[in-house]
């Protein structure tokens, strides 16, 4: 990073169903939100990024970014929608990070949204499944649910993960939602009642996929000298911003069991950042399936690979474990608002890093989000830091 990047405000809806709520009002809510929280007047924005994947098949709308910096009151400044699938708010932060960093602009908002529980099944499904290569997997009737049940054999194939295993993550994750007012579905859950939930896609359950969701969530990004004297919260510097790319086909990946993105974008991050996997505090990362947890947990370094699975089901990765993962909830409990999904990741680690959220994580001082997109097409790694 060219220049030192902090977050200065944060807003966000409740992440569930939304029906009669259009879904501009969403994120104009969530960036009003995050506007006032910065205390940095308008005209010091710069520019708008707003990370959406599906507004236009669902909600025949796709100049979300111009429509909310309207109501915003944030006027003839660039405004830009940011789509990379499931990755699109993270990729959003990120470009309002650059923008900032290389002096471009002193002070940038982010925002993501989607509404989704308003279509109907088909309707959801055939829009989430333009984030893979519909010309060659689509073919076969692959759908994303398919794709995490093949990568749940797989590693179970190669690394022994149990059933059980893999309920500790929905377990712990439904657990953690309970504690976050943002969340959407949090639940006190058996392992009976996890294993007895209905079959999506063979050996993936209901309680192992993410809910569909409506939401927004807001950042404003800013140069040091924006914060000024009246800011009274602790400072959190966003120490790495890294994004990469992954094939959008599922024959080109090797192994079902890694994402090439999430290990190189976690690499970069590592990299710019200084820091190693021993020093994260938290993570909030993209559990769409219980599988994905796994996955990503390893693909981060934060997991030896094929123990993720073992880790959930011993604890290790809950509230008192080695690594705390998604104590948010998760999008396995918070929802899956696709666009706003990313940006919504910050939010959670900034309130852990300033001591304010409902479920906080002790002395906690490093978190890291990671947002991954389609079949990995896109990914994105950032690490956040509260300074002394």
């Amino acid at each position: 990073m060219m220049r030192q990047v902090f977050v200065a405000g944060t807003g966000s809806t409740r992440f569930g169903k939304h029906p009669q709520t259009p879904i501009e009002a969403l994120a104009v809510d969530a960036g009003a939100q995050a506007l006032v929280q910065s205390g940095i007047a308008r005209d010091r924005i710069g520019a708008v990024y707003l990370g959406n994947f599906i507004s236009g098949p669902l909600n025949g709308k796709e100049v979300l970014a111009g429509l909310v910096a309207e109501q915003l009151g944030l006027s003839g400044i660039p405004c830009t929608k940011v789509e990379g699938a499931c990755a699109s708010g993270g990729i959003a932060f990120r470009h309002a990070c650059l923008m900032v960093a290389t002096g471009v602009c002193d002070a940038v908002l982010v925002v993501g949204v989607e509404t989704m529980t308003h279509a109907s099944t088909t309707d959801m499904t055939t829009a989430l499944n333009c984030a893979m290569d519909n010309e060659y997997d689509g073919m076969s009737g692959l759908t994303f649910p398919g794709l995490f049940g093949l990568a749940w054999r797989s590693h179970a194939r190669q690394y022994g993960t149990t059933r059980e295993d893999i309920a500790a993550v929905v377990i712990k994750n439904k657990a953690h939602g309970l504690k976050n007012p943002l969340a959407q579905m949090g639940a006190d859950l058996s392992l009976d009642q996890v294993c007895a939930s209905a079959m999506i896609a063979d050996p993936l359950q209901l309680f192992d996929c993410c809910p569909p969701s409506d939401g927004a969530a807001a950042v404003v990004v800013c140069a040091k000298d924006m914060l000024g004297d009246a800011q009274h919260q602790a400072l959190i510097r966003v120490m790495a911003s890294a994004q990469t790319s992954g094939s959008a086909r599922v024959s080109q990946h090797p192994d079902l069991c890694t994402f090439e993105a999430t290990v190189a974008a976690a690499q970069q991050a590592y990299q710019q950042s200084g820091l190693k996997p021993s020093n994260i505090d938290l993570v909030e990362l993209h559990d769409c399936f219980s599988i994905a947890e796994i996955i990503d947990s390893e693909d981060l370094g934060l997991v030896p690979r094929g123990e993720g699975g073992r880790w959930a089901a011993q604890g290790r990765t809950g509230m008192q474990g080695d690594i705390v993962i998604n104590p948010s909830g998760g999008l396995l409990a918070k929802g899956h608002p696709v666009g706003a999904t990313g940006v919504g990741q910050i939010v959670e680690v900034v309130l852990q890093l300033r001591g304010e959220h409902s479920n906080p994580v002790k002395d906690a001082s490093i978190g890291m989000t990671h947002n991954l997109g389609g079949t990995g097409v896109a990914c994105t790694v950032h690490i956040l830091g509260r300074e002394a």
